[in-house]
């Protein structure tokens, strides 16, 4: 007979247990523990503890049901029936609090959204529930490692307040990322009451945005899981943010009734999986399965300690055998470095070069000859100034040991900090570290293809051409395949990380782990020990995963052969040879289909490839005559300085009054021909330092941000953006001339349509085609003021719109929905929109020739009806506002249908005649035609400008809606910025005069038409922006002062199957080429900063080439 009931929560770093009388129904046990990655010996102390609780003499008098992540492995020895967690959480709730709307469940490494909605076709409540799948972000565990990095306690944290606390921008869609956006706050003294709150936003809005998947979280909400339940400001956090939700959505809620009892932390919140597994058990005792007693358990633990469940094996080790092991050493191990020696009294000339990293600080000496003489490697300690003390004092006194004077002929920096640095030692460069990497690897190993740097915390893929990097790739999205994982699971074993190549060579065999998020792997760990394998034997599989995550899951690059044959292997974690020898397989394996042999190479300064780039930087920069900028040994060992950022060191020279640092450098004395930065030093020996997101923020007085603003209006003068300037154009009054006819209908219909106010979105082909619909709506009478547009994509206005969303298509398409959003809540709210017109385009008008059609995107095409279910999913807004949403099937590569198209929507809506929509229609063509007149006869300006100054330009290679600011994320801006005018697609001429001469050859043989057929490069030419683009690329090639930049959103299906093509085509003209292929929602300010620094390293090396160019000097920059 059972007596007791025992629902078992088996999570992924707790075990929650219940036992309730079978009878009354009633707890009389329960225990919440963290189990530190042994589940089964936890459930095992669980149970031997109820057994002598409960007196139990019988195993059948228990029955046991089991849930959670580690559930279904026990439930076999135990005898226990296996429920899968959702259905558990439910059935608790269901018995518990029957009037809940919503469920958010935190646990270890997975995150749970479960809606209950009335279903009107049963009568009863059906469950809709989402979870994290290939990521862990915005779980508890990223909440604990972010804690133990602070040194809090749970206790602490579980106290630790959000509401009335500073919040920080914080990224909550990767663990590791939001460790390192915590790092550096800390490093800037932010308090960790207001790192933890902005931990605490970053993973509700994680959790709001992606798990959501569009629906409403209706009350009552019920925070359960381990982090809900034991973090105050965890619960805060959620219920600021839902109670905005609702406002926002005008959710009905109970009046008088606070948003704490709307959005609570029930009673054993924790507890509610295992609560619902006994009452999964109360509803189906036919389920029922008798317990065992222990013996099967400890005999399965025994089994699992024994090796014996060993599941997932690779059946082979990183190296078979020892004569295979010899033959990769005797190739990979890095020659060990010597460094030089010095005669006493010998006076030893060097350039220095400093690589301040994220995780460690690098510093090399190098002779006029390119040789190394010696390098210091050491672990950042948080401060970039004092690392580079101890490692230049470090060569320094490798030098002076000897009795040898050290005279640096120049300095270089390159790292997170080298502006810094720069700055505050006089460093004569400051070079990005990709072009360090690149200057190092193509010196000690020549013609190289591609370097896979890997650190600490970031990955670097570097592709070359021709020695110049034609594209990179940084881990902006994930954190997946660092080294930092490898060394970190190392020390967890307590294995020295110096010992971790000769522990996985041990291995035989090794468990595959799948490649993804390091969260997963981490439990991956813990169910591998479960099962048996030893701890080299776990290292050696999470060795040879890494490159699955380098080339898999962060790259998406399966396809090695294409990226060429000489691929370099640096940075700090390929001093791990088990890294290096995966790696070297992973990278063979991929070109044995191919049928061509890769050359592999692993740098011999793995770690100091950096510093050494910069090295040769600062020789290439050197000049005999001029002294370098360097302050000195003796200033720099002499150099103390103090921060401060708070209050005071706000910007107020704009609107977004941001916190600056403030740097004060106190030297032992004045270095010759150095300006203190500061308007206002601190002293004779002062220089102050100002790190600012942009470069007002680096002055201190009125007058120099005036002197900014005048050089930035120069700048921008001299070399104009047409992309922005299509931006602003395309919304713009065109002024057509009225087509109404007289008549007192159509005098009341004009009256009517004068009073129309309709709303636009700023998105997608609407940045090419808006011309062609505002003229078309003022030439029948609407007023143009009347026409309201959404505001340009940003950060915040995405934000405060996406949360509808339920897929996740490319960010111009899925950004349109936040569009919809601006206009209802916001513009609405201003003055009451009667229309929302968002068209379907089908076809785009185009100026080629003899092409296949003009087809625009699909998923542009059908994402007016993806907004409409949106908005509709949960009652019809448009309706509650008032607002009528307008959106037509249109094909603008026929205008006669387009016409009967407009005029089968607008006719009945304006009352128009058809002819009165005709010349409505015409008014509309007119308008784009001028627009793209304007456009070229600007494009035209800056070519022959170009051309008399020899300078080079920018052409942008994207699709319309790369226009918008917020789409293209400034990028253009920037490099405006640095001295390059951009051009667009269609500001290129178009006239068969401008065409021949550059098309003339193949006009002659037949190969094409016009200079505005494509036909000879691309036969499946559907896709109008894909045409373009492939047309704009053939134009670039053929002048050697256009740059090709493609930009191309996160999957963007039409651009990827011709990104080889346009690549190949503008190289093979011998002119630079650079892609942002990435784009999405995320600015990763670091990363885009690192690419334009890249790409204007290298155009102004290509300028330096071209017969009769000018270089000007190439600007001081500072951080920001």
């Amino acid at each position: 007979m059972i007596r007791w009931q025992m629902g078992l929560d088996v999570g992924s770093t707790t075990i929650k247990g219940v036992v309730s009388d079978t009878g009354s129904g009633k707890v009389v046990w329960k225990r919440y523990r963290r189990h530190d990655g042994r589940q089964g010996r936890q459930v095992l102390a669980f149970l031997e503890e109820i057994l002598q609780q409960l007196d139990l003499r019988h195993p059948e008098e228990l029955q046991i049901t089991i849930t959670g992540s580690g559930g279904s492995a026990l439930s076999e020895p135990l005898g226990a029936h296996f429920v899968q967690e959702v259905n558990a959480v439910s059935l608790a709730v269901e018995k518990l609090h029957p009037e809940t709307g919503s469920v958010i469940e935190l646990g270890g490494q997975d995150a749970k959204i479960i809606l209950f909605r009335d279903d009107p076709a049963t009568g009863q409540k059906k469950k809709i529930c989402t979870m994290n799948d290939k990521c862990a972000g915005g779980t508890g565990a990223v909440l604990d490692k972010i804690a133990a990095k602070l040194g809090l306690s749970g206790e602490r944290m579980g106290r630790m307040p959000y509401g009335g606390i500073k919040l920080h921008p914080v990224a909550g869609k990767c663990g590791v990322f939001a460790e390192t956006d915590i790092n550096s706050l800390q490093k800037l003294g932010v308090p960790a009451e207001e790192l933890m709150a902005s931990l605490f936003e970053a993973i509700v809005q994680q959790n709001l945005t992606v798990l959501t998947r569009g629906n409403t979280l209706l009350p009552t909400v019920l925070l359960l899981g381990g982090p809900n339940t034991f973090i105050r400001g965890l619960a805060e956090a959620w219920r600021h943010n839902l109670a905005r939700l609702w406002e926002e959505r005008n959710v009905p809620l109970p009046a008088g009734t606070p948003v704490e009892q709307l959005v609570r932390v029930p009673e054993d919140a924790h507890f509610f999986a295992a609560i619902g597994a006994v009452e999964y058990a109360r509803q189906q005792p036919e389920a029922a399965r008798g317990f065992h007693g222990l013996e099967p358990l400890r005999e399965y633990l025994s089994r699992s300690s024994a090796g014996s469940l060993k599941r997932r094996s690779s059946g082979r080790g990183l190296v078979n055998s020892e004569e295979q092991l010899q033959r990769f050493l005797e190739r990979y191990r890095p020659e060990p470095f010597r460094p030089a020696s010095f005669a006493p009294g010998e006076r030893v000339a060097a350039f220095l070069g400093i690589d301040s990293g994220s995780t460690s600080t690098k510093a090399v000496l190098l002779s006029p000859e390119r040789e190394v003489l010696a390098a210091a490697y050491g672990l950042s300690g948080g401060n970039p100034v004092e690392d580079t003390q101890q490692r230049v004092a470090e060569l320094r006194g490798y030098v002076e040991d000897q009795g040898a004077q050290l005279e640096i002929l120049g300095a270089g920096t390159t790292g997170y900090a080298k502006d810094l640095l720069r700055e505050l030692l006089g460093c004569d460069t400051a070079v990005v570290e990709t072009v360090a990497h690149t200057r190092s690897a193509l010196h000690f190993h020549g013609d190289v293809d591609v370097i896979c740097d890997v650190g600490g915390q970031d990955i670097k893929l570097i592709f070359l051409r021709d020695g110049t990097v034609k594209e990179f790739k940084l881990n902006t999205q994930c954190s997946a395949g660092n080294g930092y994982f490898l060394q970190s699971s190392c020390k967890g074993f307590g294995i020295e990380i110096d010992r971790y190549a000769e522990e996985a060579f041990r291995a035989r065999a090794y468990p595959e782990f799948s490649y993804g998020c390091a969260v997963f792997l981490q439990a991956e760990i813990v169910d591998f020990q479960r099962q048996g394998w030893e701890p080299h034997e776990i290292l050696a599989g999470l060795a040879a995963v890494l490159p699955k995550n380098i080339w898999h899951y962060v790259a998406k690059l399966p396809n090695l052969p294409r990226l060429g044959r000489h691929f370099v292997l640096q940075g700090g974690t390929q001093r791990n040879l088990a890294a290096v020898r995966a790696q070297v397989e992973f990278i063979e394996e991929r070109f044995r289909e191919s049928d061509l042999e890769p050359r592999i190479s692993v740098h011999r300064f793995t770690g100091e490839s950096g510093a050494i780039g910069a090295a040769l930087e600062a020789i290439r920069v050197h000049h005999p005559e001029r002294a370098t900028t360097f302050i000195g040994l003796d200033a720099l060992a002499g150099l103390t300085y103090r921060t401060r950022r708070d209050e005071s060191t706000r910007c107020g020279f704009c609107k977004s009054n941001c916190l600056r640092t403030f740097v004060d450098i106190e030297l032992t004395r004045r270095p010759a021909g150095n300006n203190p930065l500061s308007v206002v030093p601190a002293s004779p020996v002062s220089r102050r330092f100002i790190n600012a997101p942009c470069d007002r923020g680096q002055a201190e007085e009125l007058d120099t941000v005036r002197r900014i603003n005048s050089q930035r209006n120069r700048l921008k003068r001299a070399n104009p953006d047409l992309s922005r300037y299509a931006a602003q154009q395309a919304w713009r009054d065109f002024k057509p001339d009225q087509v109404t006819g007289g008549g007192i209908m159509r005098f009341t219909h004009r009256r009517e349509r004068g009073r129309l106010r309709i709303g636009m979105p700023r998105v997608l082909n609407l940045y090419s085609l808006a011309p062609f619909f505002s003229s078309y709506l003022t030439s029948l009478g609407v007023p143009f003021r009347n026409l309201v547009f959404s505001d340009y994509t940003s950060e915040e206005l995405y934000r405060e719109g996406s949360r509808r969303g339920a897929i996740d298509p490319c960010f111009p398409s899925k950004v349109a929905l936040a569009h919809l959003h601006n206009l209802m809540q916001k513009h609405h709210q201003r003055g009451a929109l009667d229309w929302i017109l968002f068209p379907k385009i089908a076809s785009l008008p185009t100026p080629l020739s003899h092409t296949l059609d003009s087809a625009a995107c699909p998923t542009a095409t059908a994402t007016p009806e993806s907004v409409r279910a949106a908005l509709c999913k949960e009652g019809d807004l448009f309706r509650e506002l008032g607002i009528r949403y307008v959106s037509p099937f249109l094909s603008f590569a026929e205008p006669e249908l387009l016409a009967r198209q407009m005029w089968h929507t607008f006719g009945p809506l304006l009352g128009l005649g058809r002819a009165e929509n005709r010349r409505a229609c015409a008014a509309g063509w007119e308008a784009l035609e001028e627009f793209g007149r304007r456009l070229r006869a600007k494009g035209r300006e800056i070519l022959e400008r170009l051309e008399a100054e020899q300078r080079l330009g920018i052409v942008l290679l994207g699709r319309p809606y790369h226009n918008d600011p917020g789409i293209n994320h400034r990028i253009l801006e920037e490099l405006q910025r640095l001295g390059y005018p951009v051009l667009t697609i269609d500001s290129l001429p178009l006239e068969d005069a401008a065409l021949e001469p550059l098309f003339a050859a193949e006009i002659r043989a037949g190969e094409i038409r016009n200079g505005r057929d494509i036909g000879d490069v691309w036969k499946n030419s559907y896709s109008e922006n894909s045409n373009r683009k492939i047309w704009a690329a053939k134009y670039v090639a053929r002048h050697p002062l256009l740059v090709g930049m493609e930009f191309s959103s996160f999957k963007c299906g039409h651009d990827a199957p011709i990104y080889n093509l346009i690549e190949q085509i503008v190289e093979q003209g011998g002119t630079p080429f650079f892609a942002f292929r990435d784009l999405d929602e995320n600015r990763s300010a670091g990363s885009i900063k690192i690419r334009i620094e890249t790409i204007d390293y290298f155009l102004r090396r290509y300028r330096e080439r071209l017969p009769g160019a000018t270089v000007a000097e190439e600007p001081r920059r500072t951080a920001g």
